[in-house]
């Protein structure tokens, strides 16, 4: 059973300021909430196989494959400016 301290440790958890009838409220809401997910324990689910997914899919990432990247020198060649084998940018801070 939710308690009223329960709903207040709740809101002061997220940083809420709750009025009394939102505590009231809440307790009655949270309380039937967790009534009805012990329910589900009563489910019987002996014969049910664990499902890790219920998509029935294949691993459709593509193989590494490497590649030859672009020449280091032609890229910098369209910098507007450049140091040594970098690209020169303002200082932000």
């Amino acid at each position: 059973m939710i308690t009223r301290e329960d709903v207040k440790y709740l809101g002061w958890l997220a940083r809420i300021q709750l009025s009394q009838e939102e505590i009231d409220s809440f307790a009655q809401e949270l309380d039937k909430i967790l009534e009805y997910v012990s329910s589900l324990s009563s489910v019987d689910t002996a014969d049910v196989q664990p499902a890790y997914s219920v998509m029935k899919t294949n691993n459709v990432v593509r193989a590494d494959e490497t590649e030859r990247s672009i020449d280091r020198q032609h890229l910098l060649s369209n910098a507007p400016e450049k140091t040594d084998r970098f690209f020169k940018v303002p200082k932000i801070i």
